[in-house]
């Protein structure tokens, strides 16, 4: 799937940057501040990272490493192709400063942070631990004492305070940390922690999307923002030995199952895909929590889905439709949602080679 998504969403004029999307179409995109942005030559920021994380988890396959480390390379220049230095601090756009001019978004700083940390895991590289850093260091600019700390979803926009932009933040913090053992990223990551569980967590222990400065509380449940406080939850039970998070882990696991499983969802699928990389970001808490207690029943739920969209979703580029089904099969297909198809079986396999040992 990797090799797939490597041969036909690279840019000919662009050699480390991606297409949006197979084939390429221009199309209206519906994720930014302020409204609808046309597709561009290449794709934007949130998507291409989701290239990056792929290749990271292949990665930590035993014997992958060399095999992935130059795609990794080609990536990484990719990535700081979206880095403007024109504004203070430095940050990463959506979009590549040298094509246009764009928004810097504090959920896609997160994302950099996290895959240039994974990525320094990976290869103990130091030059990708700074620029995690970097990424970081344009996060908490933008932290303010408003709705009780956090951080905005957009920089200059001061409308809301959302799960995706803290969440972010608070696993680029801990990532870092774990990097690092610098005790300031572990505090940072503790800040971003609590204040999505003061203002985010509902009485199940899954997170709502966001808090308007105006208080109001948007109470739609995305995989994603459950899934980051998940992983969080698992990370500072290593971190801490303090057996809270652990029990607050296996909270947002348990509840994050009844809740996708209960809404409704095609019934070929145990789950409600409510977009495969925001269940991609749910299964990464999920396989941190089995390396702790060995319960494979939440795995399970991914695999026989995933299963599912590879046998009867995929076109004829091999490329998988949006919502996993055999509908949309016509349609192109977006980057997002093929990435994380690689990632989710890269992850798998880590898993199954764990069983085996």
């Amino acid at each position: 799937m990797y090799d797939n998504i490597w041969r036909r969403y690279r840019v000919v004029n662009h050699p480390n940057m991606l297409s949006e999307f197979y084939p390429s179409k221009k199309d209206s995109l519906d994720y930014f501040q302020g409204g609808k942005v046309e597709a561009k030559d290449v794709s934007f920021l949130w998507p291409f990272s989701g290239m990056v994380s792929a290749t990271n988890a292949l990665m930590k396959i035993r014997g992958m490493k060399g095999k992935y480390k130059p795609y990794l390379d080609s990536l990484t220049h990719g990535l700081e192709a979206y880095l403007d230095t024109t504004r203070k601090p430095e940050g990463y756009q959506a979009y590549p400063p040298q094509l246009d001019k764009s928004d810097r978004y504090y959920d896609d700083n997160g994302l950099v942070g996290i895959e240039y940390a994974e990525a320094y895991l990976n290869t103990r590289n130091p030059v990708y631990l700074q620029h995690a850093k970097t990424a970081f260091n344009f996060i908490i600019s933008g932290w303010s004492d408003e709705l009780g700390g956090g951080v905005y979803w957009v920089e200059g926009h001061y409308d809301q305070k959302p799960a995706c932009s803290n969440g972010m933040a608070m696993l680029t913090a801990l990532k870092i940390y774990k990097a690092t053992g610098d005790s300031k990223y572990l505090d940072w990551g503790l800040r971003f922690y609590d204040w999505m569980h003061r203002c985010l967590r509902n009485d199940s222990g899954l997170y709502w999307n966001d808090k308007s400065t105006k208080g109001e509380i948007h109470e739609t449940l995305w995989s994603y923002n459950s899934g980051s406080m998940l992983q969080a939850s698992v990370m500072l039970y290593h971190f801490t030995h303090d057996k809270k998070y652990l029990d607050e882990a296996e909270l947002i696991a348990k509840n994050a199952e009844i809740h996708f499983k209960g809404v409704k969802h095609d019934p070929h699928l145990i789950l409600q895909i409510d977009l495969p990389w925001f269940m991609t970001v749910l299964f990464k808490g999920y396989q941190d929590l089995y390396e702790v207690d060995g319960n494979y029943k939440y795995i399970g739920d991914f695999e026989h889905d995933l299963q599912y969209a590879w046998n009867n979703s995929r076109d004829g580029y091999g490329l998988v439709t949006h919502d996993w089904t055999s509908n949309q099969k016509s349609k192109p297909k977006w980057l997002m949602d093929e990435t994380c198809i690689a990632e989710l079986y890269a992850r798998l396999s880590l898993i199954k080679r764990q069983q085996k040992q």
